[in-house]
């Protein structure tokens, strides 16, 4: 059985690092998974910046479970070689955080494209940085995203199969959704080569973000499955909550009910507890 660790990306609760640092202990989670911070994305940090971010997270006891990078986040027509630099020091900076994982993506394609068409530069640029990444004994973990490769079940599968042994898989059940995969039956086929999951939840209708167990990601289930996996896991929260910036303005009219959405947060800090709350009770009954 698994044993579930509790990480998230904290930048979505707004504010610098202790403020993060804050929302987690707030609501019982001991890891980041960083992306945002006080000095910009975690992608671009230099070795100085990711030691002093160590000292940070080691003074208040919170662990890293992955480094959220941008890494294969950008067209797969773009130059390849400063990006490839950029992620050799994302390697150092894993090792200085004390994670083994690099969270990234396999390459955007234009609208309309035929993504088989790119298959070999995407293969060829993949294989590259999870080499890089196994020679500093990181490993690279590819993230399913609307509109890269691997955004579909099936050519996510291709990229686990073909580069087995060098990258693992992280499971978003709302990204899959986004592209009008089902959920259970995706992972029932990615589920030997998925090391961690991002929990979000999303609505298969209208791609809308929801809190876990309001939408068609079958959180309960797909949590129970993953539980049955050995090893430690890392269960990482994505909110992704919609916060409605004109609340306060609205409430002064009394006009604020009309409009806002089911969803809709009026702070930062608001939406991100309302995503650990119903993440803690998807857990719950997931494990009962």
């Amino acid at each position: 059985m698994a044993e579930f660790i509790l990480s998230a990306f904290a930048d979505e609760a707004g504010g610098g690092i202790l403020n993060q640092i804050e929302a987690l202990k707030a609501n019982g989670l001991t890891h980041i998974e960083p992306r945002g911070l006080d000095e910009g994305n975690i992608s671009n940090f230099t070795a100085d910046q990711a030691k002093a971010l160590k000292k940070v997270l080691d003074d208040h006891g919170i662990g890293v479970s992955s480094i959220g990078s941008h890494f294969g986040k950008i067209n797969i027509k773009d130059d390849f070689t400063d990006h490839f630099e950029s992620f050799k020091q994302c390697v150092e900076n894993a090792n200085i955080l004390g994670t083994p994982n690099i969270r990234m993506f396999s390459f955007y394609y234009d609208a309309g494209e035929d993504p088989a068409v790119y298959r070999d530069e995407v293969f060829a640029r993949l294989e590259k940085m999870c080499d890089y990444a196994r020679s500093g004994g990181v490993w690279c973990c590819h993230e399913n995203e609307k509109g890269i490769y691997g955004d579909i079940d099936d050519r996510c599968l291709d990229i686990l199969t073909t580069l087995n042994g060098k990258i693992k898989g992280i499971f978003d059940p709302a990204n899959f959704i986004q592209c009008h995969v089902e959920i259970l039956p995706a992972y029932e086929k990615l589920k030997d080569y998925i090391e961690y999951m991002h929990v979000k939840d999303c609505r298969m209708s209208d791609g809308f973000v929801v809190p876990c167990g309001k939408g068609d990601g079958h959180l309960e289930e797909l949590l129970r499955r993953f539980s049955k996996k050995d090893g430690k896991r890392f269960l990482t929260l994505e909110p992704h909550l919609k916060v409605f910036d004109g609340l306060k303005d609205l409430e002064l009219t009394g006009g604020a009910e009309s409009v806002k959405e089911e969803f809709e947060y009026p702070t930062n800090r608001d939406a991100f507890n309302a995503a650990c709350d119903a993440f803690h009770a998807v857990l719950k009954k997931a494990l009962a």
